[in-house]
């Protein structure tokens, strides 16, 4: 009769998210994942092929965690792409480790920042065509000039280095779009 496996992908998966939400993806390796897990490496190389498979599952984890995150983000301004940027800002923010494998590494397992950032909801689009229907000349112009402001404030949000309210980033935000428009 053949052993059952009591360590399973999802506890495999669920540990190793543990691991790198606390501490970072470097922290993410066999033997630390092994010993939180409370096993042998032997079942997370039955269950990924290498450590490289592990952590493209869990920039997928990471990736609807910041979509979830965003959906669930507050829509609190009429400006084009402020309210895409506030829930930015405060991800980088709650989940400094999330952030810097999704938003800051350089691999990012085939996906482009527009890609991560338009999500399955299609939120960069819908933020385009709002600020084409605000008499927005170039959109895509504008969200570029936006993306800098945005992810240089996220940036010093996950470091530490930006200590404005949430009202003073929106603030910002908002005079940001009418000061490139």
């Amino acid at each position: 009769m053949a052993r059952t496996a009591s360590i399973t992908q999802d506890t495999i998966l669920n540990v190793s998210f543990e691991l790198l939400q606390s501490e970072g993806i470097k922290a993410v390796s066999a033997r630390k994942l092994a010993a939180k897990a409370n096993c042998s490496t032997q079942p997370i190389f039955r269950i990924f092929k290498n450590m490289d498979e592990l952590w493209a599952e869990l920039f997928v984890m990471s990736l609807a965690n910041f979509e979830n995150f965003h959906l669930a983000y507050p829509q609190e301004s009429p400006v084009p792409f402020v309210n895409l940027g506030m829930a930015y800002i405060r991800f980088a923010q709650e989940n400094k480790h999330l952030f810097a494998l999704l938003f800051v590494a350089d691999k990012r397992y085939g996906k482009t920042l527009y890609d991560m950032l338009n999500g399955k909801a299609g939120s960069v689009g819908k933020e385009l065509a709002k600020a084409k229907a605000e008499g927005c000349a170039d959109p895509a112009g504008m969200f570029s000039k936006m993306w800098m402001v945005i992810h240089g404030a996220a940036c010093m949000s996950m470091t530490g280095d930006f200590d404005l309210s949430e009202t003073e980033t929106r603030k910002l935000l908002e005079e940001s779009y009418q000061a490139f428009s």
